[in-house]
């Protein structure tokens, strides 16, 4: 496999979320992301799906697969070339509008309730086990090999994976919202990722029964739930204490009434699952 092969094969959309980073904005052809080798608060990387290729509107470059992986991992060409060998070249197309869109293939083998020792052990290390009902056990393959992990569904059916050695997305990457019917308030608490929800709901002092609860499973997915906030009367945000998180925040802060920072909880910690472990 030689490099412009792998430019055309390796999806540029699977190669960032490999990353963990996913689009501001997007639709099925071509979607916006924050910059790959600066903080920004206006996205200004595009990415075209079709093309496989991103364009940086601040300085000009266009970047392919493998000047992706140089400049987040700082590295060679060659060792580029030995990071993108993880990916599946056995790809799916999806035309979508005469156009052909590329995806790597992955198959969810099975969904179960938690039972698999190394699982068990995973959500005990991070204090939410009594929150095992919440989540399921992700059997799947991918690349031609089997794994295992920590599933949480978002609204589109994609679902997040985790266990001590992954953290990826299998299937669209969306939020998750959970709705309570006792909800008269229209009250809503916001995480950031869903361990800080399972690590809520263990917090028994700091449980509401009547407020719905989103999951963002990336601060990137916000503008999916931009208008529907605008419903809800109070709105409590549990977001990370790094530049990303504190950036919503103050944007959220900006744009909506009766918002209030919770991240004061677990100030010097990255996250409220990270406070409530060392606690």
């Amino acid at each position: 496999m030689n490099c412009e092969q792998i430019k055309d094969q390796v999806s540029i959309r699977q190669l960032l979320e490999s990353f963990n980073i996913f689009p501001v904005k997007e639709n099925r052809k071509t979607a916006f992301y924050y910059a790959l080798d600066r903080e920004e608060k206006i996205p200004s990387f595009s990415v075209d799906y079709i093309k496989n290729k991103g364009f940086d509107f601040g300085t000009g470059k266009i970047y392919d697969v493998i000047s992706i992986v140089q400049v987040i991992n700082k590295c060679s060409v060659s060792e580029a070339l030995k990071y993108l060998q993880r990916f599946n070249f056995s790809l799916q197309e999806d035309k979508v509008d005469g156009e052909l869109l590329k995806t790597s293939s992955y198959h969810i083998l099975k969904v179960s309730e938690i039972r698999h020792a190394a699982l068990v052990q995973y959500l005990q290390s991070r204090k939410v086990l009594d929150q095992k009902d919440l989540v399921k056990e992700i059997h799947y393959e991918m690349n031609g090999k089997k794994y295992f992990g920590i599933g949480f569904f978002n609204i589109s059916g994609g679902v997040e994976v985790r266990n001590k050695y992954a953290k990826l997305c299998l299937g669209r990457k969306d939020v998750t919202l959970i709705k309570n019917d006792l909800n008269t308030l229209r009250e809503v608490i916001v995480f950031e990722g869903f361990f800080d929800f399972l690590t809520y709901l263990t917090i028994k002092n700091f449980r509401s029964e009547t407020a719905d609860y989103l999951i963002l499973n990336s601060t990137a997915m916000f503008f999916k739930v931009e208008n529907e906030l605008k419903d809800y009367h109070k709105i409590s945000l549990f977001l990370d204490n790094d530049s990303n998180g504190k950036t919503n925040k103050e944007n959220i802060q900006k744009n909506y009434k009766n918002v209030e920072d919770c991240s004061l909880l677990y100030l010097g910690f990255k996250d409220l699952n990270e406070w409530f472990c060392n606690y």
